[in-house]
């Protein structure tokens, strides 16, 4: 068989060199093969050209059932690869150089932030739960910081009604999943950055893998039962969460750390309200612009979280009320009876 290895291997190097094709290369290889295999059937065994070629015909054959079992392999594994989701492909590093600091300079100069600030929000991966009306300035202003990797998890698609407050959406994309909606959105503002669109709701048996892949969460969900849902997989993979809500004309934010000593989201909120007592925005209405001012907090404390620049809002609480131009801010202390994050 060693005649079949060399011939083999100079047809290979030879179309390489000729820069033939790969196919057309493995086409030579195998008439060569069915070559081989004529000599066995049709010449006698004692025959000087079956004695320099090698081997039996049964031989032959099994090399050659070796090789096609390989082949067929390899094209069930080229069919796997065509099927994965674009969001879990292997995340592609955003390009250094120049343009970069012409893009962030106005970040680099400030000297909370920096370089080494920026560096690390190039290097940060953050998961964005919900593509709605506080998702969409967050997912905006986090890729136009340059946050390496920006993941967003979504199930509905755009609808008319949305567009009065979730300003990353277009009325052109209706119909469109959001989490593609909001990819395209981002890359046409900053292209550098990796997303991971994910168009699903999230739920229990994804959540904890899905979140171990990043460094950061952020919240901006609209009902109770995500709420908790993400409140418990942030705490038990040690993820600070960044998580905020709306009503009507007030906002509300804080950042959620019990791995580091601060309460967890069901600390403050034991229990979802009973029905009625908090109304989703399509029964109560939102002020368009408040999940704007409310999910632009939401990016300045990730890029704050992330850098570790100024005071985030880890143990305490910003409510903003959007009718009466105020804002207060509480202190948050943990339950010890806790659920979820006690013990």
């Amino acid at each position: 068989m060693l005649f079949f290895l060399i011939a083999a291997a100079a047809l290979w190097g030879l179309g390489w060199y000729l820069k033939t094709p790969a196919s057309a290369r493995l086409i030579m290889i195998g008439l060569v093969y069915v070559a081989i295999l004529a000599v066995q059937i049709v010449l006698p065994a004692d025959h000087a050209l079956r004695r320099a070629i090698g081997g039996t015909l049964g031989e032959w054959l099994t090399v050659g059932g070796l090789i096609a079992l390989a082949w067929l392999y390899a094209q069930v594994l080229k069919r796997i690869r065509a099927r994965v989701r674009p969001e879990n492909l292997p995340a592609a590093p955003p390009p250094p150089g120049a343009p970069d600091v012409a893009r962030y300079a106005r970040h680099i100069i400030l000297r909370e932030i920096g370089g080494p600030g920026q560096k690390a929000l190039g290097e940060a991966r953050v998961l964005v739960v919900g593509a709605g009306g506080l998702g969409s300035p967050a997912l905006q202003y986090l890729a136009a910081a340059g946050v390496g990797t920006i993941g967003v998890i979504d199930g509905d698609v755009v609808e008319v009604t949305n567009l009065q407050r979730q300003v990353i959406h277009t009325d052109g994309r209706t119909g469109m999943p959001k989490v593609f909606s909001a990819e395209m959105a981002m890359t046409a503002q900053n292209p550098h950055v990796v997303i991971r669109p994910y168009n699903r709701r999230l739920t229990e048996d994804i959540a904890e893998a899905l979140f171990a892949d990043y460094d950061l969460i952020l919240d901006g969900t609209d009902n109770f039962e995500t709420r908790y849902l993400v409140n418990r997989t942030a705490t038990v993979t040690g993820k600070p969460l960044i998580a905020a809500a709306l009503s009507q004309w007030e906002g509300q934010i804080s950042t959620y750390a019990p791995k580091d000593g601060t309460p967890c989201y069901e600390c403050i909120f034991p229990e979802a309200p009973a029905p009625g007592l908090a109304p989703s925005c399509a029964e109560a209405g939102v002020l368009g612009p408040l999940p704007g001012v409310v999910g632009a907090m939401m990016a300045v404390e990730a890029v704050k979280e992330i850098t570790g620049a100024g005071e985030g809002l880890r143990g305490r609480m910003l409510i903003y009320d959007a009718l009466h131009g105020d804002a207060r801010v509480f202190s948050l202390k943990r339950r010890p009876d806790c659920p979820v994050c006690a013990g």
